[in-house]
């Protein structure tokens, strides 16, 4: 999971089958209706689902964070109460990117590149941050190179990718991701996330000078934050590539594309 392995994309849309998609069956505009008022009913019936899940997620008890961690940022050392930026509310992407890769993981970046304008968030009293373990000269760097403005932190020598298992090392913590310890991990055939970074989204809010956590997700439960796939879902093509065999939106012109550092 912490090497890349580049992937041509040509070999990515052959395997998947696009260039031979069948034309989807042509039918009058009323049997198109019929079908499409079907279908209306089964989203309707995932956006309801959505809805009580969503509720259920706000009930979610909450957890006390006792350590007072030390980040770097653009300024140095930076608190986690310092990354609210005086709101009440963090939202933290805990994206790849371990010390010795001169690249953040294209999945991540992916994801990243869909965060959109953040002025929307900061008006429901929320800021959005991401997290990685690369030293922060790195990530100024990439951040810059991909043309992105959200705040990035550097965890480097802190705990806090162990403690909110976006990072595994049997040697540092007990090994934990998307809620599995190493044996289920294991017993899964997922031995990729047993060492190196993993990616999440944890969710933080303030109660005066108290921070709480209140809400962990890792793998494919952040799909719902990945609207290329969203809006590729809608189409007849789909969404054609696995979620790392998408390139830096910067290398689309070259040979290879992707890595194998994406999360299930």
């Amino acid at each position: 999971m912490n090497a890349y392995r580049p992937i041509r994309m040509g070999q990515a849309l052959q395997r998947k089958g696009v260039s031979s998609m069948t034309i989807p069956k042509v039918v009058s505009r009323d049997e198109w209706v019929e079908a499409r008022k079907e279908l209306l009913e089964r989203e309707k019936e995932i956006t309801r689902r959505r809805d009580e899940v969503t509720a259920l997620r706000r009930e979610l008890p909450a957890v006390a964070v006792e350590k007072d961690y030390s980040l770097t940022g653009p300024s140095g050392s930076v608190r986690l109460a310092d990354m609210f930026e005086g709101r009440r509310q963090l939202l933290v992407y805990h994206f790849m990117f371990d010390p010795e890769w001169t690249e953040g993981c294209s999945s991540c970046s992916l994801l990243a590149d869909n965060f959109g304008h953040l002025a929307h968030l900061h008006a429901s009293d929320t800021t959005l941050a991401v997290v990685s373990r690369a030293p922060y000269a790195t990530l100024a760097s990439f951040r810059s190179r991909m043309g992105w403005g959200f705040p990035w932190y550097s965890s480097h020598g802190s705990d806090f990718n162990y403690d909110f298992h976006a990072t595994n090392d049997p040697a540092v913590a007990p090994v934990e991701y998307n809620y599995k310890d190493a044996e289920t991990l294991t017993a899964q055939g997922l031995t990729g996330f047993i060492k190196g970074e993993g990616h999440g989204l944890s969710v933080f809010v303030r109660d005066g000078e108290r921070i709480l956590h209140t809400y962990s997700v890792y793998g494919r439960g952040l799909e719902t934050l990945l609207n290329t796939y969203n809006f590729l879902d809608l189409t007849p093509l789909g969404r054609q590539r696995y979620v790392n065999e998408f390139p830096l939106h910067d290398t689309y012109d070259t040979a290879t594309a992707g890595g194998d550092c994406h999360c299930h």
